[in-house]
């Protein structure tokens, strides 16, 4: 992931022309911030509508902007959540090959994918129900993904639990178990701290109760597990009393061919899992890459549409990227509203007009066109 995470999409007022208002702007950063990243955000010529059409799509490019962020973070935060499941760091994430910062940072317009030609409502809407297929896709390969997660986790909970309630079927062997016409082998879970009174009283719970037979299997921080024959007869009679002294009879039928199949099934079951998982997270670094791309394009119609709004007629406006540290922030603004010139800062200050940000503007307005990006 790249040093910087955060950065600010501005346009600025062209008085003279765009390339004397950007050298203004480099030499007063270079001079004031020189801390601070610096790069044009180049823009297409797109199709301005009416004034009227802008107006009605702002609150959809304000609504569309949320939507199309949010998209692009829920698929970055389950890249890392499945490279975090495998032990891994996090690749590098991408658009066709490009860092993601370099992506914005020497942003070009798609014409193949998004002509200019097209109204801004139609490209908006374009972009947005592109980016909706992405999300409704990654939610139904996430809930494969999960479904399988949540089985091998029902197994696991099972085989991690107390002896109480855990599958006990891979602690017992065929040797364990003494299973005849008239004889069966009962599974006792003891207490640990009441072994000694089991051992002295299992013989005595009922009559016809093998003596010596029985044998302990295995010993967790709770719980002991132990085998005892009898006779089926008195079966019942012995879980009773079993019961009463504080002693759990397991209900268990020994079967290889079961244990087989659960052998196998959570094999399966662990295979399937690695394979949806690392599907995912090819088709999330792929899908990442298009839904940022998407996202700068998006964030390009928001430019261009906020800058007329703000502006007029005709577009004569310089976009910038830039990258100020949290420290250099208020330096920063200063230079970008000194370069408005002949715009009215301290009505953008006031109080009573903070609404006026612009199209999903900032906390604060000001007297240029300026919104955040954050890549994480």
């Amino acid at each position: 992931m790249a040093a910087t995470l955060r950065y600010w999409i501005v346009s600025l007022p062209v008085h003279t022309s765009a390339s004397a208002t950007w050298n203004r702007l480099r030499q007063s950063i270079s001079k004031n911030s020189f801390d601070t990243p610096l790069y044009r955000f180049t823009m297409p010529d797109l199709r301005v509508g009416t004034l009227d059409s802008l107006l009605a799509l702002s609150d959809d490019l304000v609504k569309s902007n949320a939507f199309i962020e949010g998209v692009t973070h829920k698929i970055r935060r389950q890249i890392e959540e499945l490279e975090k499941a495998s032990g891994v760091e996090v690749g590098a994430l991408t658009v066709d090959g490009v860092p993601i910062d370099s992506y914005l940072t020497r942003f070009v317009w798609d014409e193949g994918k998004y002509p200019t030609m097209s109204p801004l409502r139609e490209l908006v809407d374009s972009i947005h129900v592109q980016v909706a297929k992405i999300e409704d896709d990654m939610k139904v390969r996430v809930a494969e993904y999960s479904n399988i997660r949540s089985q091998l986790n029902a197994i696991n909970r099972k085989q991690s639990g107390s002896l109480a309630v855990r599958d006990i079927s891979n602690l017992v062997n065929p040797e364990d178990i003494v299973a005849s016409e008239h004889l069966v082998t009962l599974l006792a879970v003891v207490p640990k701290y009441s072994q000694k009174d089991w051992l002295s009283s299992y013989e005595t719970l009922t009559t016809f109760v093998v003596p010596r037979s029985t044998k302990k299997l295995h010993e967790d921080n709770e719980y002991a597990l132990y085998t005892v024959t009898l006779f089926q007869k008195v079966a019942d009679n012995f879980r009773n009393n079993a019961r009463e002294k504080g002693f759990q009879i397991r209900e268990f039928e020994y079967s290889p061919e079961a244990q087989e199949s659960r052998k196998q099934e959570l094999e399966k079951l662990i295979q399937d899992q690695e394979s949806k998982r690392s599907s995912l997270l090819q088709w999330c670094y792929a899908s990442y890459g298009e839904v940022f791309s998407s996202w700068m394009h998006f964030c390009a119609v928001r430019v261009f549409a906020e800058s007329i709004l703000r502006y007029g007629l005709p577009p004569s406006f310089l976009a910038v990227v830039l990258a100020p540290l949290v420290k250099s922030e208020k330096k920063v603004r200063g230079i970008l509203e000194e370069l408005c010139g002949n715009v009215n800062s301290s009505y953008w200050k006031s109080e009573d007009e903070i609404g006026l940000a612009g199209i999903g503007g900032e906390a604060e307005a000001y007297p240029y066109v300026s919104f955040t990006i954050n890549l994480v």
